[in-house]
């Protein structure tokens, strides 16, 4: 199979219609915000499991927020 470039895969999309171009972009956004999802809900049960093995503590979402905005 030839390798795709982004620029192949442009100039390819530039292409088509408008309307096959709309519906692309509409295409490859659902496709990433499900592969966010999926990606979200894999580190999530990741979490829960290191937690249930005792790998993580209980912490206030002050003390979180707190870690978050001193960057650590």
């Amino acid at each position: 199979m030839a390798t795709l470039t982004l620029d192949r895969v442009l100039t390819d999309a530039e292409a088509l219609s408008v309307d096959d171009q709309e519906l692309l972009e509409g295409l490859l956004r659902r496709r990433r915000i499900e592969a966010w999802r999926r990606e979200t809900a894999a580190a999530a049960k990741e979490a829960m499991k290191s937690f249930r093995d005792g790998k993580l503590k209980p912490q206030s979402a002050q003390s979180i927020m707190a870690r978050l905005r001193r960057g650590k």
